[in-house]
């Protein structure tokens, strides 16, 4: 079976509404200071270059659910991609905030038992819940195929199994 792409997004540039606010703030501050001290003029570089960095951050940052694995590449000049094995992840939680509500999207949050990405969050992705569904079906497929079964140790030196039994 060879791997296939599910679904591809990114997140929404609600995330940066607040910082193109205060962006656009002091622009207009600056704009006003010009009338008064026309070399101020050059300092609404200083924040349209710190709109754009942002605008950039959020554009290049891309998940990619695959047959087999999560990608998440982030980064504008030096890019990083990290990788999850879907069999690694134990819970899923959809986050909804008002604002995110409002235009249709939520954050969908990743309990994993990967050691480096123990907690993966896909920030302000629109149909969430679609991609919620596909995740699951993966998960659970590659949980069937590699035989993989979640057993979490308590602080009583105790092992929990995956259906909430004590093992030991």
């Amino acid at each position: 079976m060879s791997e296939e792409v599910l679904w591809k997004g990114s997140p929404s540039q609600l995330l940066n509404l607040g910082k193109f606010t205060v962006g656009l703030l002091l622009a207009a501050g600056i704009g006003v200071g010009g009338a008064f001290f026309p070399p101020a003029w050059f300092g609404l570089v200083l924040p349209l270059l710190w709109m754009l960095w942002e605008f950039l951050k959020v554009r290049c940052r891309v998940y990619e659910l695959t047959s087999e694995r999560l990608r998440l590449h982030e980064g504008v000049f030096n890019q990083t991609v990290d990788e999850l094995e879907l069999y690694r992840v134990k819970d899923t939680t959809l986050r909804r905030p008002f604002w995110f509500r409002v235009f249709g999207l939520a954050s969908l949050m990743l309990d994993t038992s990967d050691r480096s990405h123990p907690k993966v969050e896909l920030e302000a992705i629109a149909d969430a819940d679609g991609v919620r569904e596909i995740l699951r079906r993966q998960v659970e497929y590659w949980r069937d195929r590699k035989r993989v079964r979640e057993v979490d140790f308590e602080d009583g030196g105790e092992l929990e199994g995956g259906d909430g039994s004590f093992l030991a």
